[in-house]
């Protein structure tokens, strides 16, 4: 896994370290990064994001004790062999529901039309 794959918001709300946890558990759900995909280094992460090693330590220290993630002599961070992989189609639509429900009412507080949310989404996922 490279390092840029990570996409990091200083501005959010959400500390840098849960941003990290909840983008690599996303990642390891979906399949992405499959049992023994070696992560990049502390110094990687935070040399390609500008901030603060022991963020990203904090981070994979967390991941760590989700059993994510396993520490292995020589290489470093990898996804732990014991990680269910890909997991089903709504688990991973349950994962995104406080950011929809986020999403659909600050929609609602600006009088957004539904279509034009969705149209707005696609545009943004066809993007990225």
């Amino acid at each position: 896994m490279d390092a840029m794959k990570l996409h990091i918001e200083p501005s959010s709300p959400d500390p840098i370290y849960r941003q990290i946890v909840g983008q690599i558990t996303r990642m390891i759900a979906a399949g992405q990064c499959p049992p023994g995909t070696r992560l990049p280094s502390v110094r990687e992460v935070a040399a390609a994001h500008a901030i603060n090693p022991m963020t990203v330590s904090k981070a994979y220290a967390q991941l760590e004790t989700q059993h994510l993630l396993e520490r292995q002599r020589g290489k470093g961070m990898v996804v732990a062999d014991r990680t269910q992989g890909v997991t089903s189609m709504e688990e991973r639509l349950q994962a995104l529901d406080p950011a929809l429900r986020d999403l659909a009412r600050q929609a609602q507080e600006l009088a957004l039309p539904v279509d034009q949310v969705i149209d707005a989404l696609r545009k943004l996922m066809k993007d990225s």
